[in-house]
C-alpha cells in the first residue's frame, strides 16, 4: 500500500517536494511507501515530476502516475545510460511539476464551484467531470430548470470567487455522509468500501466527496469563463469552462 500523503488536508496539496523509500520496482515504474504525486482518477490528470537520489547521483522523470489496488505506480522514463538502477529500500526525493499540479488544483476547485452553482441555480447534478490543459467539462443530469444564461453564470461565479471563502477537508463516517447526501451537487455514487468519506467543502457553497487536490481559498481559482452548453441524449447537458491566464493569488509552498 502507498500512503497518499496529499489527502491529509488542504495544505498537503501544496507540498512540492518530499522524501520516500522505494518498496517495489515493477517494469517501467517505481512504487514508494508514500507519495504526493496524484495518480489519474476522478477526471483529474496525473501529476508529473522527478525522482532523485539524495546525493544527486541520479534523476528519473515521472511521466505518468497510476493507482492500482492501493499501490501507486510512478511511471518513469528510460534510465540514462550508465546510471545505476534504483534499488528497493533506497531513499529518493520526489519533486512535482508545480505548474501542472497547481493548474489542476485551480481546475478541480473551479469545477466544484461550477457544479455547486449549477445545482443551486437549476437543480442539475454533475454526473461526471474531466480536466485537460486549462479547461474542463461537466456532464449534468437532466433537471427541472434550464441553465442560466452564460453571462449570468459568469457573473455569478466571479462574485463567488471574489468573496474568496476558504476550502476545508473533513473525513465523515460513510453512514453519516449518506444520511446527509440529499441536496448535494454530485450524482456520483461512492465506491464500495470508502469509509470514512473525504469531503471537500467550499464555505457557504458546496460539500462534495472527492479524492483530488484543491486550493486553500476560492480566490486562487482566478477567472472562469463558461462556454456554450451542448445537449446530451436523455436531457442532460455538457458544460465546458476555461480558466483565465493565471491566478491572482501567489500560493505559499
Amino acid at each position: 500500500m502507498t500512503e497518499l500523503a496529499y489527502l491529509v488536508d488542504v495544505d498537503a496539496a501544496y507540498e512540492r517536494t518530499f522524501e520516500a523509500h522505494v518498496v517495489a520496482l515493477p517494469p517501467g515504474a517505481v512504487v514508494l511507501d508514500r507519495t504526493y504525486f496524484y495518480p489519474t482518477g476522478g477526471g483529474q490528470p496525473a501529476d508529473a515530476g522527478t525522482l532523485t537520489r539524495p546525493d544527486s547521483s541520479g534523476t528519473w522523470t515521472v511521466v505518468d502516475v497510476q493507482r492500482k489496488a492501493g499501490t501507486v505506480l510512478h511511471r518513469i522514463g528510460r534510465t540514462p545510460p550508465g546510471l545505476p538502477p534504483l534499488r528497493v529500500g533506497e531513499l529518493v526525493g520526489g519533486t512535482l511539476d508545480w505548474e501542472r499540479r497547481y493548474r489542476h488544483m485551480r481546475l478541480h476547485t473551479g469545477q466544484h464551484l461550477l457544479s455547486a452553482r449549477l445545482f443551486t441555480l437549476c437543480g442539475r447534478r454533475t454526473a461526471s467531470a474531466r480536466f485537460s490543459g486549462t479547461g474542463g467539462e461537466l456532464e449534468l443530469e437532466a433537471g427541472p430548470r434550464e441553465l442560466p444564461a452564460r453571462e449570468e453564470l459568469d457573473r455569478d461565479l466571479a462574485a463567488k470567487i471574489a468573496d474568496d471563502p476558504p476550502l476545508k477537508i473533513r473525513y465523515v463516517p460513510r453512514l453519516e455522509f449518506e444520511r446527509a447526501a440529499a441536496g448535494r451537487s454530485s450524482a456520483l455514487a461512492l465506491p464500495q468500501g470508502v469509509d470514512p468519506v473525504r469531503v471537500v467543502e467550499i464555505e457557504d457553497a458546496d460539500a462534495c466527496p472527492c479524492g483530488g487536490t484543491h486550493l486553500r481559498r476560492l480566490g486562487e481559482v482566478g477567472a472562469i469563463t463558461v462556454l456554450p452548453p451542448a445537449p446530451l441524449v436523455g436531457g442532460g447537458v455538457k458544460v465546458s469552462f476555461r480558466l483565465g491566464a493565471s491566478s491572482p493569488a501567489t500560493p505559499r509552498a
